[in-house]
C-alpha cells in the first residue's frame, strides 16, 4: 500500500548557521535535521537533486526513507520542508526518526471512487471539504491515500469519516467528532425534477 522506501546519502554538517547553509546550497546540498525518538538532533546535508526528485515524485511526506549517515542507516519520515517562494527551490528538510513500531501523524490524501453510482450521476456536484485527512498510523505502513466509496450517496448527503473504511492501525487525529469529508450538493441553478421526492 505504501510507496517503496528509498535511501539518501547524507553528509555531516560541521558548521550550522545561515552562512554555512547558503554555502551548502551553492554546492548542491540541502541542510536538513533528523530529530525525534528521544535522541539528540543530527544536522546533515543532503544532495539537492536527489531530494528535489523525491519531492516531485509525490508521496514524499508519507514515505519512510533510509538516510545513510556515517555508515549508520536511519529510518526517517519527512516532517516538513521549506521551498524558496520565488524559485521553488528546496531550502531545508526536517526528518523524524522512526522505528518499526513508531506511530506517526501524517496528512493522507483522499481519493473518491464510484462517483457514477452516486447522486453525481444525475448532476450532483461533489463538494470536497477535506482533500487530505490527518491520520495517525504505523510509520512502516502509511497508506498512500484513503478511499471514499461514493456508491449510494445522494444529492444532499454528507460523507463523514465514519463512512470510510480505514486500513488497520490507521486512525484520524480528530476523535471528538465524526467530521465531514465531502458533500454531494445540487447543481447551481436550481435542483433537478427528480430531487423533489428526496
Amino acid at each position: 500500500m505504501s510507496h517503496a522506501t528509498y535511501e539518501l546519502k547524507a553528509e555531516a554538517r560541521e558548521r550550522v548557521g545561515k552562512g554555512s547553509s547558503r554555502e551548502l546550497r551553492r554546492n548542491g546540498f540541502i541542510p536538513s535535521v533528523i530529530y525525534g525518538d528521544k535522541q539528540a538532533p543530527i544536522s546533515i546535508a543532503l544532495n539537492t537533486n536527489e531530494v528535489t526528485k523525491r519531492i516531485h515524485a509525490g508521496g514524499f511526506m508519507t514515505t519512510v526513507a533510509t538516510i545513510d549517515y556515517n555508515g549508520e542507516k536511519i529510518s526517517v519520515l519527512p516532517k516538513d520542508y521549506q521551498l524558496d517562494p520565488v524559485r521553488d527551490f528546496v531550502l531545508h528538510v526536517d526528518f523524524l526518526r522512526v522505528s518499526a513500531n513508531s506511530q506517526v501523524t501524517v496528512e493522507i490524501p483522499v481519493h473518491f471512487i464510484n462517483e457514477e453510482k452516486s447522486g453525481i450521476k444525475i448532476g450532483g456536484v461533489l463538494n470536497i471539504v477535506r482533500h487530505e485527512v490527518e491520520m495517525t498510523c504505523p510509520a512502516n505502513d502509511i497508506p498512500e491515500f484513503i478511499t471514499v466509496d461514493l456508491d449510494g450517496f445522494k444529492i444532499g448527503d454528507s460523507i463523514h469519516i465514519s463512512h470510510v473504511k480505514l486500513p488497520a492501525g490507521v486512525a484520524p487525529t480528530i476523535t471528538d467528532r465524526d467530521f465531514t469529508i465531502a458533500t454531494i450538493v445540487a447543481p447551481a441553478g436550481g435542483t433537478s425534477e427528480d430531487g423533489a421526492d428526496a
